[in-house]
Formats: C-alpha cells, sequence, structure tokens
C-alpha cells in the first residue's frame, strides 16, 4: 500500500508544479502588455507635439514697412521747377520818353556814327530842319536824313540818290556813343518813323512821326 500511495502524491505535486509555472507565464506575459499598451498610448500624445505650427511661430511684423519710404527729392522736383527763377530778366520797358533839342555836338556825333557804318560816305551833313532827337529813359535816339556836301565827289553824289537820301535811325550804346540801326526804304513808308520797331512809339509820338509838315 505505501507503494502505492506514493504514486498519488508525486503525481498530484507535478501537478502543482506545473500549475505553478503556467501562472508565472500567464502573470509574466500580462505583465509586458501593459508596457506595449501604454507606449502605444504614449505615442499619439507624442505626435501631435511633433506637428510644428509654422503660421504662429514666423509671424510677419510691421516694424519693416516704415523703412520703404518714397524720395522726398522726386517728390519736391515740380515745386523747385515751378519756383524756378527765369535764366534772362524779360526787357525793360522803356521810362517816360520825351523830344529833345539837337545841337551841333549832337548832329555831328550821328553823322560820324553813319559815316562808320558806310565808309563810303564822307562830305555829308544832316538835312536842315529834318532831324529828330528825344531820349527813352538812359537811352538816346535821333533820326535824320543826310544830304552832300559841295566837297562830294561824283561816286557820293550817285551813292546819295540810291540810299543815302532816306532817313536812318540811332542810338546810343551802353557806352554813349552813338550807333546806326536802321533806315527807311525807299520809298519810305506810309507812316514815317511810327513803323519802325528800333524806335520806341511814345518817343515816335513825340516826333509825330517824323513828320515834317507844318
Amino acid at each position: 500500500m505505501p507503494g502505492v500511495r506514493g504514486v498519488p502524491v508525486a503525481a498530484l505535486m507535478g501537478g502543482v508544479l506545473l500549475l505553478a509555472g503556467c501562472q508565472d507565464e500567464h502573470r509574466a506575459a500580462s505583465g509586458s502588455a501593459p508596457s506595449a499598451t501604454a507606449s502605444s498610448a504614449s505615442s499619439p500624445a507624442a505626435s501631435p507635439a511633433a506637428t510644428p505650427t509654422a503660421a504662429p511661430s514666423a509671424p510677419v511684423t510691421s516694424s519693416a514697412s516704415p523703412s520703404v519710404r518714397p524720395p522726398s527729392a522726386s517728390a519736391s522736383e515740380p515745386d523747385r521747377a515751378a519756383t524756378r527763377i527765369p535764366s534772362s530778366p524779360p526787357p525793360a520797358v522803356p521810362a517816360g520818353c520825351r523830344n529833345l533839342a539837337a545841337g551841333s555836338a549832337v548832329k555831328a556825333a550821328v553823322t560820324s556814327a553813319y559815316r562808320r557804318a558806310f565808309p563810303r560816305f564822307v562830305h555829308i551833313v544832316p538835312v536842315p530842319g529834318e532831324f529828330f532827337y528825344g531820349q527813352c529813359g538812359a537811352v538816346r535816339y535821333a533820326a535824320t536824313p543826310f544830304r552832300p556836301t559841295a566837297d562830294a565827289g561824283y561816286d557820293e553824289l550817285v551813292a546819295m540818290q540810291d540810299e543815302g537820301s532816306t532817313r536812318k535811325y540811332f542810338r546810343t550804346a551802353a557806352d554813349g556813343t552813338w550807333v546806326y540801326v536802321t533806315g527807311d526804304g525807299f520809298p519810305p513808308g506810309p507812316h514815317g518813323c511810327a513803323g519802325i520797331p528800333q524806335i520806341p512809339r511814345a518817343l515816335s509820338a513825340a516826333w509825330r512821326d517824323c513828320s515834317t509838315a507844318h
């Protein structure tokens, strides 16, 4: 009988050990499963943190906008052009014009100016009663025809018939010397010295348009 009892006891012990080993394996397997679950559960939490949000991280600030400014020089150029001073002043309007009496010195100076302009006329004098003399501002004017003297040669006499008999016009330069400016056409125009642009209109009126009729 003792031998018969020993067999069940040994079998019982083997079953206990086998049961204990199965429980340990089950416990080990169940203990490792939560760790994998935990790691898989933690991975979704990490993924949002790894995704960058580029839009708010690099905002465009307004500090750069004041650096772009329109050039002030180009904006002020039209104003500068509008206030630009002309390079040359407008011609001065003659001051009050007046008729003057011509003396022998004035007549001699005017005759010399005509000789300088036309050197072939040497023996000439102003026609008596047709010498006009006046002043506008600081400029003096004169108008007269010429006639040959008794000493004039044949060439002078012929030249006086062609051009010397018409009225000639003179004015003083800046240094006060007399210069020839122009002469009447041949025949003279119908308006007298009023048709001569080089003679101020106010002075021509004072000269009665160089009319010698009384």
